[in-house]
């Protein structure tokens, strides 16, 4: 959705109605997760996906239904043996979509968020998706702040709470209330879809594997920093455009700037000099992914020296080096992959093993 958003702000602004489906929830081996989106525009553009290929078609047809009438709609897709030729998932998993029309006039709050998101603002939508409240209305909630409604105040005040709630955590998914906010009550479902700021990746040393894991965490939806002490190195130029290089020590600007439970540090700078004041700093802060590289003979000198300075065997475990999973890498961008699909499998849970010889579902729930 968020990729999507700078499209459907030009539509919205244009006042173009555009027919907008968001995944609301899924169960097994759906393909994408909550909040994947698709949307249908004007002269038919499509942006988005909300299941890789597998019912696209359909939901093409369902978005161009619901500017037609104006009438949003709650469709669920899965697998079905009994028929062949039925529009499913060949995942074997199940996606429920909320498919609704958007203007200015039906979703008054959609053009604020989307600055807001483009500004890295943190906000979240809560959208009614079934019950007696309206289907498709809308309550976008910032920290200090709130436009639109679901209906009645009530519910507009519990769903805020709940949003903001999801929101310092970064969560999407469906809560239940009653029609006037009751907490113990499941008549109304509410898509609670948060847009917390892009997760940081800092990665320090300037080196030419440094450039391609900024490449690739960029890639990956990170905002990415580059820091090393040495300005010949530490230029701009050598790295993707949108990546912030910052000249300084690492240690010292890790001290400076914010991480928290999502940040992924990446210590590229092969130096002891710079690798354990950094890790010193690194390993005693909220971060999600700490890696390291060098190899085993450096690794084993770092972690000698680390607990010199007086590091416990707890911060250490938190150092996954040599970084990056046994991939055969070689060249920094394969290195750069190791490194990515390292920190995926962290972040999700995987074993990092061929799926040839795993068993059970592929897309596990977060």
């Amino acid at each position: 959705m968020r990729d999507l958003l700078p499209v459907l702000k030009r539509w919205y602004a244009a006042g173009v109605p555009f027919g907008l489906a968001t995944v609301v929830a899924t169960s097994r081996s759906a393909p994408r997760g909550p909040g994947a989106a698709m949307a249908v525009g004007p002269d038919d553009e499509v942006v988005g996906s909300v299941s890789g290929g597998c019912v696209e078609g359909a939901v093409f047809e369902l978005a161009q239904e619901v500017v037609a009438d104006g009438e949003p709609r709650l469709e669920t897709f899965g697998y079905s043996d009994e028929d062949a030729f039925a529009v499913g998932l060949t995942c074997g998993g199940e996606i429920t979509l909320l498919v609704r029309p958007v203007t200015a006039d039906l979703d008054p709050s959609f053009g604020a968020l989307a600055d807001s998101v483009a500004a890295g603002e943190p906000v979240t939508v809560a959208t009614v998706t079934d019950g007696p409240a309206p289907r498709g209305s809308s309550l976008a909630v910032w920290p200090d702040r709130v436009l639109g409604s679901l209906g009645t105040e009530g519910l507009d005040a519990a769903v805020a709470a709940d949003a903001r709630g999801e929101l310092a955590l970064g969560a999407t998914g469906l809560r239940h209330y009653g029609p006037h906010g009751e907490r113990r009550e499941d008549a109304v479902a509410v898509f609670l879809h948060s847009f917390a700021p892009p997760p940081r990746m800092l990665v320090f040393g300037a080196i030419d594997y440094a450039a391609a894991v900024a490449r690739i965490g960029d890639f990956l939806g990170y905002r990415v920093t580059v820091c090393d002490a040495r300005p010949v190195f530490a230029t701009p130029k050598r790295f993707p455009e949108g990546v912030e290089v910052v000249v300084d020590w690492p240690h010292r600007y890790l001290q400076s700037t914010g991480t928290d439970g999502r940040t992924v540090i990446c210590v590229l700078t092969h130096d002891p000099k710079f690798d354990v004041p950094l890790l010193q700093e690194a390993l005693r802060r909220p971060a999600a992914y700490i890696g390291a590289m060098g190899s085993r003979r450096t690794h084993d000198d770092r972690m000698r020296r680390l607990e010199e300075a007086g590091l416990t065997p707890a911060e250490l475990s938190r150092l996954r080096s040599p970084v990056g999973l046994d991939l055969g890498a070689r060249t920094p961008e394969e290195v750069a992959v190791s490194v990515a699909a390292e920190i995926v499998a962290l972040r999700w849970g995987g074993t990092g093993a061929p799926l040839t010889v795993t068993a059970g579902a592929i897309h596990t729930s977060p």
